[in-house]
């Protein structure tokens, strides 16, 4: 974590150094820990669950697109490390640079929700429904949470793009691409919990 340094305190005349603020706005950290304490609970259900139906959960997980939930892993993880050029190109004063990390992000998160919607269809045809079984249940419901939050987040960062290309961000300031970053860190986090959980784990 960044580090800032104080001025030499009374007592000793040694400078210390205090954790800085979490990037971004403070609001969208409590959503994100709201967020990540949501999805803690649902991986915790889905994990007791298949403890008690540990068959029925290996026959079903049998059935998904493990290749391409692999690929749509490695989507995310590319498209964390555009926010993440971004937030180096903002603070560098390069905004142009930035705005195309950022475009490069939001088309990665594109492809992630295409992918995602050819999965699902995929699930129809061979009869995958919410009603049909606790795996099935479990694996949609989870997806489609996360399907949703991947949409969001691409809202998101398409408002700080239009924000970027207006010229509202620099070195100095740039809360909101950095609010951004952080969300869209964590709904990729939350794909690689539930990839290896849900897709691999058996």
């Amino acid at each position: 974590m960044n580090t800032i340094a104080l001025s030499a305190d009374a007592a000793g005349g040694q400078s210390r150094e205090l954790p800085q603020a979490l990037p971004g706005d403070l609001a969208v950290w409590i959503f994100i820990f709201a967020e990540l304490l949501v999805f803690g609970v649902l991986f915790v259900a889905y994990a007791l669950a298949r403890r008690s139906h540990i068959e029925l959960f290996n026959s079903e997980q049998a059935l998904l697109d493990r290749q391409g939930g692999l690929i749509n892993t490695l989507v995310l993880i590319s498209s964390s490390y555009c926010v993440a050029c971004a937030g180096a190109a903002i603070r560098a004063d390069r905004l142009r640079a930035c705005v195309a990390w950022l475009c490069g992000a939001w088309v990665l998160g594109a492809v992630f929700l295409a992918l995602k919607a050819m999965e699902f269809s995929h699930d129809a045809d061979i009869g995958l429904t919410l009603s049909r079984n606790l795996f099935d249940m479990f694996y949609l419901s989870l997806t489609f949470f996360h399907f949703m939050h991947v949409l969001m987040a691409m809202v998101i960062v398409s408002v700080v793009i239009f924000n970027a290309i207006k010229g509202r961000y620099s070195a100095r300031g740039h809360t909101g691409i950095e609010t951004a970053s952080s969300y869209w860190h964590m709904v990729d986090l939350v794909w690689i919990y539930l990839f290896v959980l849900v897709y691999v784990l058996h």
